[in-house]
This record gives structure tokens, sequence and C-alpha cells, in this order.
């Protein structure tokens, strides 16, 4: 008879903390574009299969390590999913919903940290940008996905980051109802 116990498999609990500081560092060091999976892997000391256990992608990875809410995954995919039409009110739902749920102190820690900024910015760039454009497609995709991005920037910068009043007390459906003409034109 086999001696098998039942539960968490034997090993160290801390394997996800450990990516998770290994990635923060490369992320900071190199940006987002600059950080393979392969790079994180190597730094923490584990095989890569287990980053995508344990954070799916190397956007949740970034979201996690850098506790930015906004870049999680699953936000962007949802908002992905659907007609063009709808995908304003997606995308400003996505960021209400992600960035109302971050404490205001850990926002505006952000805004204070350089490092995190570029990391975030990058990420704007090479992920928001990159798929914002890659769901419009046509001619001009690039142009419209780079003006939707400095709408949601701005969104993000005035409401959560550096918050003026008059928009901090919008409810997330005034949010919509304000900057989705603007997110809309820009699409």
């Amino acid at each position: 008879m086999l001696n098998k116990t039942r539960g968490r498999p034997r090993g160290n609990p801390d394997t996800k903390a450990a990516i998770a500081e290994a990635a923060r560092v490369l992320f900071l060091r190199h940006g987002y574009k600059g950080t393979t999976v392969r790079a994180v892997a190597a730094a923490a000391g584990v095989d890569q299969a287990l980053i995508s256990y344990h954070f799916g992608s190397k956007q949740g990875l970034f979201g996690e390590s850098l506790n930015l809410l906004c870049a999680r995954p699953g936000a962007l995919d949802h908002a992905l999913v659907g007609d063009r039409a709808g995908l304003a009110d997606r995308l400003i739902t996505a960021v209400t919903t992600l960035w109302d749920a971050t404490a205001p102190t850990e926002n505006r820690m952000a805004l204070q940290d350089d490092d995190t900024m570029r990391a975030f910015r990058d990420y704007l760039e090479s992920e928001l940008l990159v798929r914002l454009a890659e769901f419009l497609g046509g001619p001009d995709a690039t142009a419209r996905a780079t003006a939707a991005v400095g709408v949601i920037g701005g969104l993000i910068f005035t409401r959560y980051l550096n918050p003026l009043r008059p928009i901090a007390a919008l409810t997330p459906a005034e949010v919509r109802r304000v900057f989705g003409p603007a997110l809309r034109a820009a699409l």
C-alpha cells in the first residue's frame, strides 16, 4: 500500500512570491517589452510553466508583480470580446472597475515611482495599443488605437493618479457618459 497524502503537494509555498519579485525587478529594470517570461523564470530559478500556472500570462505576471490591477489580463481580454460599437463602453468599464478597486494611496504611489510609471507606459504602448490596433484592424488602426490609449491614459491620470475633483467624483456610469463620446471618436 502506498502512503500518499492528500492536499497540496510538498514544495516551496513561496514560489509564486519569488516569481513575482523576480518579475518586478526585471520589469522595472527592462520594461514590459524588454522582459521575457524566460528571463523571469531563470531569475526565479523555476520552470517557465510555473509562470503560466500561477499568473496565466506575461500580462498577468506584470499586473500582479507591480500590483497594477489594470494590467491584469482578464480586463483587456473581456473588453476585446464583442462588437466594435460597444468597445468604448467595455474599455471604460474595465478601467473604472479595476482602478476603483485599487486604494487611492497605491495609485498615487505608482505615480511617484519613476520605474513603475516607465514600466506602465511600456505596457500601454506594447500591450494595450498593439492589441487595440489588432482588434480594430484597417489601415489607420494604429492611429485610432493611439488616440484611444490617449483618452484612456488621460482618464487614468485625471481620475486615479493625479485626481481632479470633478473627474474623481464621477460615478462609473457618469465616466462612461462623459468620456464615452471622446473614446468612441478616437476608436
